[in-house]
């Protein structure tokens, strides 16, 4: 053990004989007074740029939350109009029905003006964001389809729309109404089961 110490207290030597010797520094030749003075300025300095900081994070913050709100009011800003406009959809669907089944010619411009008017509809709707939800043959979803009744069926399997009986709408990728439909079971099979 003598002989680390030793070695310990050679290297000490040789290394404060290489290292540069101390210079004297010379004292400040600022009051007590500045010197207090300059410590407040330089802890003020620090405040004001850690304050800076968390106003610019929070401002960039903001900025994004806000750029999300807009886009997400963007695409969904039509929703209320369309809610309201499904039902006149809906009547042009039973008027074109209704005409395609009176006798005439007075039926056949009717219904030559009705399809017009309905399908100028749909365009202007389509263009706004909606979209039907064609369900008929669909394997039935209760995020997008309401079932009504089950029917029993060989044609189509069971779980499966077999008829709608009103159409869905969605807004984009959200949900105004859900088809309304029959759903297929096999037959002979109680109801409910």
């Amino acid at each position: 053990m003598k002989k680390t110490d030793t070695a310990t207290e050679t290297e000490k030597a040789d290394n404060a004989e290489a290292a540069e010797p101390l210079v004297p520094v010379e004292p400040a030749t600022l009051t007590p007074e500045q010197l207090d003075e300059l410590k407040a300025r330089a802890a003020k300095a620090d405040e004001h740029w850690d304050r800076l900081l968390r106003t610019s994070a929070d401002f960039d913050n903001f900025k994004k939350r806000a750029a999300r709100e807009k886009q997400e009011a963007i695409k969904f800003a039509n929703e209320s109009l369309l809610e309201k406009l499904v039902p006149v959809l809906d009547s042009f669907d039973m008027a074109v029905a209704a005409a395609q089944n009176a006798p005439g010619n007075a039926a056949q411009s009717l219904q030559t003006g009705v399809a017009m008017i309905h399908q100028q509809l749909k365009t202007a709707l389509a263009d706004a964001g909606l979209e039907e939800i064609n369900a008929t043959g669909q394997a039935f979803d209760p995020n997008w389809h309401e079932a009504v009744s089950q029917q029993d069926s060989a044609d189509v399997p069971e779980g499966h729309v077999l008829q709608q009986l009103r159409k869905g709408y969605k807004l984009r990728d959200r949900l105004l109404r859900p088809a309304t439909v029959v759903v297929a079971r096999k037959p002979g099979r109680p109801p409910g089961a």
